[in-house]
């Protein structure tokens, strides 16, 4: 089959507009990882699923474009993709609009501090302030995290339109990562009622031991959930309830400011929203 059958093959439903030759290439680049800094030919191809002589061409263009670059027979990530990210927070005021109010936790509580969205099922990190402490459970800009093992992810998905929300529970059972992970879908309706009814939601152990958090959402114009912030920090620190009990009207307090500073902004909670 020729490119252009295999181009309107790729899209079927999608828009007449759409580019598979540019989601091809964007896969590529996003295979890269933590577990595969760098990979060969074949490895691209089997771990984004394209055929071998695909995923050259998007690999050769990569590399011409300086995202990409090559050791030996190996392809790495090149500096020049950060650009793309940079652009965003840029772009989006996030130093301006998110960060100070994350800072402000971050410095009075001793925890860290995140904004997150959600991407599919996972939450993705928008912004974060840390401290000097180390968890077993690295997290940062453009981390993701499945929804249903996060404080952020659990308020999120508590507050999501109905359908939304039974979208994401049809994907049970969902991943065990601890004994206190909740994996079945009806356990989960049930935390997530009750974290729209409070309107926080801690978890402790969940994603990995030793960690324990605490998180509210942040809503946008209509009252539609837009994102979530948190508290975390090391269970050697802090009992669970002691964290719900100091943090929580500081994470609402944070939360409303970033919510006023997004009425201001209106381009970045449109950038925000699902």
């Amino acid at each position: 089959m020729g490119s252009a059958g295999a181009e309107a093959e790729d899209r079927g439903g999608k828009d007449p507009e759409f580019l598979s030759t540019l989601e091809r290439g964007l896969r590529v680049l996003k295979a890269f990882d933590e577990d595969h800094p760098e990979m060969t030919l074949s490895e691209v191809a089997a771990k984004t699923a394209l055929p071998p002589a695909v995923a050259r061409r998007c690999l050769i263009t990569l590399v011409e474009l300086g995202y990409v670059g090559q050791h030996e027979r190996k392809f790495l990530l090149r500096p020049a993709v950060l650009t793309i990210g940079s652009a965003f927070s840029a772009s989006m005021q996030i130093e301006q609009v998110v960060l100070p109010p994350l800072q402000a936790l971050r410095d009075q509580t001793g925890d860290s501090a995140s904004l997150a969205v959600m991407s599919g099922a996972n939450i993705l990190y928008v912004a974060h302030v840390s401290t000097d402490r180390r968890f077993r459970v690295a997290a940062g800009v453009g981390t993701r995290f499945p929804f249903h093992a996060t404080s952020l992810g659990k308020a999120l998905a508590a507050n999501l339109p109905e359908d939304e929300r039974a979208a994401l529970l049809a994907r049970a059972p969902f991943q065990r990562f601890t004994e206190r992970t909740v994996t079945e879908g009806a356990a989960l309706a049930e935390r997530l009622t009750l974290i729209a009814e409070r309107g926080y939601d801690s978890a402790l152990d969940e994603l990995d031991y030793g960690i324990v958090s605490v998180a509210v959402p942040i809503f946008g114009k209509g009252k539609r959930v837009i994102a979530s912030i948190n508290c975390s920090t090391s269970t050697t620190r802090i009992s669970q309830d002691e964290l719900v009990r100091t943090r929580l009207p500081l994470l609402r307090q944070a939360a409303g400011e970033i919510e006023a500073a997004l009425k201001r902004w209106p381009v970045l909670e449109a950038s925000l929203r699902p």
